[in-house]
């Protein structure tokens, strides 16, 4: 399965005033710019918002102080509001996304499973309001490169009536694929 790394289509801007949107903060750090007259301290917060009814969005804003760093954040996730297509409180399909040096890997569960993904895409899956799903974080460990490798599959998923009109690679046809490359090498 190939990594998905950016947006299939451009989806229309979500309007964030007529949701009721819950704000979690997933992280603060403490960054330093040197400069001639010395080191120049700031906070960058890392924030996820959602309505837990399919739209999520995630923020990351840098400030002098950590409370207008946050407030930044959570007004940029605002305006970053995506759609999550969810079916029977789990994701349609399986995908595998990469940002930067993180991959990320989401399949679908029975109901009852839980979250079982680790923290940071946990948060923003929660949000969205997906409640079953099987996930691996790979490569990174990076906070903000796993909320963005998660925000960019859940961007790709198709609704399950579009996945069910494209037809899929069984694993048949791609043992016949994969033989007839080694063919043409030969």
């Amino acid at each position: 399965m190939k990594a998905v790394t950016k947006l299939r289509e451009k989806k229309g801007r979500i309007d964030s005033g007529e949701l009721t949107l819950e704000e979690k903060l997933l992280g603060i750090d403490r960054v330093t710019k040197v400069v001639k007259g010395g080191r120049h301290l700031r906070f960058r917060a890392l924030v996820v918002v959602g309505d837990g009814l399919g739209h999520v969005g995630f923020g990351l804003a840098k400030a002098a102080a950590i409370p207008e760093a946050v407030r930044k954040a959570g007004a940029m996730a605002k305006k970053r509001l995506i759609e999550v297509p969810i079916k029977d409180g789990t994701i349609p399909h399986e995908i595998l996304a990469k940002f930067g040096a993180s991959k990320i890997l989401l399949k679908p569960a029975a109901p009852g499973t839980g979250l079982i993904v680790g923290s940071t895409a946990r948060a923003v899956l929660e949000l969205a309001g997906v409640r079953d799903v099987l996930g691996k974080s790979l490569g990174g460990r990076s906070k903000i490169n796993v909320a963005k490798a998660t925000m960019v599959a859940l961007s790709n998923l198709r609704k399950s009536e579009e996945a069910a009109n494209q037809p899929a690679l069984t694993d048949v046809t791609a043992g016949e694929a994969q033989k007839e490359k080694v063919d043409e090498t030969e």
